[in-house]
């Protein structure tokens, strides 16, 4: 891949996380006034809130960069035949973690990539309630920043197998999940909502994020980014990168997000019968 990509997406860097902090200023603000709850075709919730941040997110977006479409989740009905052609998009989850805002437990977040070549080469996140966010650019490494505070670079850690902690989803759990913490021995578990945990294990608080349950592409693109340019990997469970090709289909195999990209992880997942 050229440098062209590289040179974008960091150019685009302080723009697109203006548009995600702007996105999340509104869902915080929705969050705190009130809201409904809809329920759409496929029984996911959809809320005023993710309808808002949307809106602010592509107009925003269409003014920053005219040429480059933009897949929304409230998009996502965007025929494969005209996808088919996109070499450079927009992915995007204006609420990621819509049950966690309906829970009011805080943990929903912005998200926002950039794909090149079917691979995230620009992800932000934003923590609405906190004003956390996280955010990388191929070739330039991760970082956090508190709302208003200073950027501060985040790094995976090295794996112990004597200190292992697992981040594992709130509101999706599965058998297979079960089965290979247990593959794992004594480990801590840490139960998140939405992208945050792909956040935990970039900014080296967590190990392992395994996902055995249905995700959609938005769900995990910039957040992938972050983990990647923090030292990590998310692969599927045949050991390849989790990818953005367009396909027809948006929902993402099964993946594990690992910390310590140098640790040959393979030992843990043959036998266990996960699906690919």
């Amino acid at each position: 891949m050229s440098d062209e990509p590289h040179h974008l997406a960091a150019q685009l860097l302080p723009d697109v996380l203006a548009i995600a902090r702007a996105a999340a200023a509104e869902v915080l603000s929705i969050y705190e006034e009130g809201f409904e709850v809809e329920q759409k075709g496929d029984m996911s919730p959809l809320t005023t809130a993710d309808l808002a941040a949307h809106e602010i997110i592509v107009t925003a977006l269409a003014e920053l960069t005219p040429a480059i479409p933009v897949l929304s989740e409230e998009s996502g009905d965007i025929p494969y035949e005209v996808r088919s052609s996109w070499q450079r998009y927009w992915l995007i989850d204006p609420l990621d973690g819509t049950r966690e805002f309906i829970q009011r437990n805080g943990e929903f977040t912005v998200n926002i990539a950039l794909i090149e070549a079917g691979e995230a080469v620009l992800g932000v996140v934003v923590v609405p309630e906190s004003g956390v966010a996280y955010f990388a650019a191929q070739g330039g490494g991760a970082a956090r920043q508190l709302a208003g505070g200073a950027v501060v670079p985040i790094k995976t850690r090295s794996f112990d197998v004597n200190h292992i902690v697992v981040a594992v989803s709130r509101s999706h759990g599965s058998d297979a999940l079960q089965a290979f913490v247990g593959g794992l021995g004594a480990c801590r578990q840490v139960a998140l909502g939405s992208s945050l945990k792909f956040c935990l294990v970039a900014e080296g608080l967590a190990d392992l994020y395994p996902r055995f349950g249905l995700t959609s592409q938005w769900d995990t693109a910039a957040a992938q980014c972050i983990v990647q340019q923090a030292g990590g990997q998310v692969m599927t469970l045949n050991l390849q990168p989790l990818s953005y090709r367009t396909r027809e289909s948006l929902l993402n195999p099964h993946f594990i997000v690992c910390g310590d990209s140098e640790y040959d992880w393979r030992g843990y997942l043959p036998g266990k019968g996960f699906p690919t």
